[in-house]
């Protein structure tokens, strides 16, 4: 599918959404028609599979969607089911019963049949409980097709979800039936869904220019970056990964560069937008032993597998990301002031947890790896707590790069914000400042940056490249001179200086000017005085 056709799906789709939802709360009805296109693809991956497996044995139904190939040879051959089923348990680690499948569901929607209802609901939960093990456990938790949001009776909500599904079977049965092309119409429909729920859509997502950078950064060798992009990354870590866009975005850089990861984690304390993230990796081809997403909460540390006491067994990542909620309110406690995250480093203040998100992943940042993290400006210069965390990790030497963004990029907030790109062990023994605040496209909600500017922004940092008002390399003494305050402004000068003005050529000019008058001012009273008009007065 071409990349104008993925666009068209997604605002096929987007169209079906904004159509349907009537006065719907956009996150609400984000949570049905995002599942539902999930199960589109649950179902398509299934049936290929299926189709693969029992060969010349797939019924063949000549195309008419009215009819679901394994819903026939299920009839035709109960006893072989259980083997079946055991064989895709372990070649696609799922089972879809025929009746869930998205085709049988869409011919319900279609005859808008009173099952329906109760059919999906039967579907979520097999789906859930019994597909794989723990994969998909949970899953669809939050979707609530009792709730009276639907409508106020069982059979309003059965017919409204018909709608909803016949709808978006149209929309899908226009375009090819290539399985990628969905995971590229869930990204987009996320983003028009974030757009659409306004300060909400900061919990969730981080638009994609941005996911770019990071992803841009995190993926050059980080001792390096001048050689290039990385062929592996053993471990990608977002610890406040919304719905896995970022992530996605680095294992999608890895791959247009020829490389791969060997895993990628992430951990998300809202349980919708955990089950988004779940969702999110499979759609895009992810495989269910290629990722790892815990619900819990991040400051608290709430990950059995982060919480290894044996140093020898800490988990470490090659590559760490992350855009966490911006001045978070949270609540250290003397426990949290002795953890091993914030020990060396103090504990942030409980009006801000920024540095907190920052030192938690910082913890378990490989020795040779990368770290870029979003975070608001006021982690640069904010003194007290903040003061003394930034300046250890300077004096540390573990600040690389400080990037300041434009103002109004994100759908959450319109401050502008910064990157801060760190490492336990870097070469340079400066920090390279970029200031990109003012390199941006205006737009009607949000401002945007072009490709040509993340590009600036990325090579600026691969290459450590210095440009007058752009980016500067600074040395220790100087940050240190200006007690470790990281504020952009105090080392790049946006200011324009004054133009020379040429007195000679200016003299000249106005010489010429002064002639031109004259000689208009004489032609013109020709023609009064051939008229008979009173005269203009003359330069003389």
């Amino acid at each position: 599918m071409t990349e104008q056709n993925q666009k068209q799906l997604g605002n096929t789709l987007w169209g079906i959404a904004d159509q349907l939802r009537g006065a719907m709360d956009a996150d609400d009805f984000r949570d049905y028609m995002l599942s539902f296109l999930f199960l589109r693809y649950l179902s398509d991956n299934y049936e290929t599979a299926a189709k693969k497996e029992l060969g010349r044995d797939y019924p063949d139904v000549g195309g008419d969607p009215r009819k679901v190939p394994l819903a026939l040879w299920y009839e035709n051959n109960v006893d072989d089911i259980p083997d079946f089923e055991k064989q895709m348990r372990r070649k696609v680690h799922y089972v879809i019963q025929p009746a869930h499948l998205w085709n049988s569901i869409a011919n319900l929607a279609r005859t808008q049949n009173a099952e329906l209802l109760n059919t999906l609901q039967a579907g979520f939960k097999y789906i859930e409980t019994e597909s794989f093990e723990s994969t998909f456990q949970g899953l669809f938790s939050e979707i609530d097709l009792g709730s009276p949001k639907l409508g106020k009776t069982y059979a309003d909500r059965n017919a409204k979800l018909c709608t909803i599904i016949q709808k978006i079977a149209e929309g899908l049965a226009e375009f090819s039936t290539d399985i990628d092309a969905l995971g590229d119409a869930y990204e987009y429909l996320i983003g028009q869904f974030a757009a659409g729920s306004g300060k909400k859509a900061g919990e969730f997502y981080t638009p994609q220019q941005i996911s770019s950078i990071l992803s841009g950064i995190v993926t050059l060798d980080s001792q390096e970056p001048k050689t290039g992009t990385k062929k592996r990354l053993d471990s990608v870590l977002d610890f406040a990964c919304g719905s896995g866009s970022l992530l996605l975005n680095v294992r999608k850089k890895m791959a247009q560069a020829g490389g791969a990861i060997g895993k990628i984690y992430g951990q998300e304390k809202n349980i919708t937008t955990y089950n988004l993230a779940r969702m999110n990796m499979l759609l895009h081809g992810v495989k269910d032993t290629e990722f790892e997403i815990f619900h819990g909460d991040t400051l608290l540390n709430e990950w059995d597998m982060l919480r290894e006491q044996n140093p020898a067994k800490k988990p470490s990542f090659d590559a760490i990301v992350a855009n966490p909620p911006f001045s978070y309110r949270w609540e250290p406690t003397d426990a949290l002031a002795d953890d091993v995250r914030f020990k060396s480093h103090g504990l942030a203040p409980k009006s801000a947890a920024d540095f907190a998100f920052l030192l938690h992943g910082f913890h378990f940042l490989k020795d040779e790896g990368v770290m870029a993290i979003i975070l608001p400006h006021g982690v640069l210069f904010r003194g007290g707590a903040e003061e003394r965390i930034r300046t250890k990790l300077l004096k540390d030497g573990h600040i690389d790069t400080v990037i300041g963004l434009p103002a109004n990029l994100f759908y959450s907030t319109g401050i502008p914000v910064c990157i801060l790109v760190l490492k336990k062990c870097k070469k340079p023994d400066d920090v390279l400042f970029i200031n990109a605040a003012e390199h941006f496209m205006k737009g009607k909600r949000q401002n945007q940056l072009s490709a040509a500017h993340i590009a600036q922004i990325i090579d600026t940092y691969q290459f450590r490249r210095e440009e007058p008002r752009y980016a500067r390399r600074v040395d220790m003494a100087e940050i240190e001179k200006n007690d470790f305050n990281l504020n952009i402004s105090r080392y790049i000068s946006t200011a324009l200086g004054e133009e020379e003005i040429d007195l000679a050529a200016t003299h000249a000019s106005l010489v010429d000017i002064e002639q031109a008058i004259r000689q208009a001012t004489a032609q013109h009273n020709a023609f009064l005085k051939e008229l008979g008009l009173p005269l203009l007065p003359s330069a003389d």
